[in-house]
């Protein structure tokens, strides 16, 4: 394989990133729109899911009149993100249905901020930075858009990798979801199912899903540049929006500490093992 223009199309790629900018920016105004109207910009949250899925279409379609890509590929980049993003948004939207203002988002914005207001905070702590990270993570599905070339056991291998990521990710909301709605668990810490492996089952699930998607782009070596998708995605993931402040949050409620102590952090460990502990 090399870097030409019969494997890679830089030029279709190019043209599917303007397709990409396009939804994202369309998509998040909507938002903007709705959370207007609804009077809560935790909404977003719906759409951080169903913006993939509409960006994978968008990409897919347009690859499709360009004539670019390899119609399998093609159809496992469509399927990955479009199968995770459609589970999220309907998870998302089910959980926060009849529901205030998200915590995170309140204290985010302020106790002055009026709810669903349109303000240069929102704009700039909530929306852009959502839509830029969306613009990023989603370079892999591109790639993999305008690749001509298979590689069967790469392909097979990130299918398989996304797989795990939706099983943990799918189940472990599941099981949190029901542990939540347990009256007799409230104010413990769940420590079974997966939670007994790792602290964050479904932010290890996410990870994998789009290292997996990366790996179906990386059937050429020009996929390799997206590479900053999935970095970026894991960093937020780990440091930053997804198991820091979720253990910031959790870090006063009694057992929590405990449950810290023999639990691995985020790669599913044997609880109470070396390994584990270190995390």
């Amino acid at each position: 394989m090399s870097f030409d223009s019969v494997d890679f199309s830089w030029a279709a790629a190019g043209i599917l990133l303007a397709v990409a900018v396009g939804v994202v920016v369309v998509t998040f105004a909507v938002t903007l729109v709705i959370a207007r109207v609804v009077g809560k910009h935790s909404i977003v949250d719906v759409t951080w899911g169903l913006g993939f899925v509409l960006v994978a279409v968008a990409v897919y379609v347009a690859s499709g009149v360009l004539g670019t890509g390899n119609p399998t590929v093609r159809l496992v980049a469509l399927a990955l993100p479009v199968v995770w993003g459609l589970r999220l948004a309907i998870y998302i939207g089910w959980r926060n249905h009849g529901k205030g203002e998200d915590p995170r988002y309140a204290a985010m914005l302020g106790d002055g901020h009026a709810p669903g207001a349109i303000t240069g905070t929102v704009l700039r702590k909530v929306y852009l930075p959502q839509a830029g990270v969306m613009i990023v993570v989603v370079l892999p599905v591109i790639a993999a858009m305008v690749r001509a070339s298979v590689v069967l056991p790469v392909l097979v291998l990130g299918a398989a990798v996304w797989l795990v990521g939706f099983v943990f990710e799918s189940v472990g909301d599941a099981q949190l979801a029901r542990f939540k709605a347990n009256p007799a668990t409230k104010g413990t810490v769940l420590d079974s199912g997966l939670w007994r492996y790792t602290r964050h089952p479904n932010y290890f699930g996410d990870f994998c899903v789009w290292w997996g998607i990366f790996l179906v782009a990386v059937g050429h070596p020009a996929g390799l540049i997206t590479v900053v998708g999935p970095a970026l995605m894991s960093y937020l993931l780990i440091g930053v929006t997804g198991k820091e402040l979720t253990e910031k949050s959790m870090s006063n409620r009694p057992g929590y500490a405990e449950y810290v102590e023999r639990t691995s952090g985020f790669l599913p460990l044997p609880p109470g093992s070396a390994p584990a502990r270190a995390t």
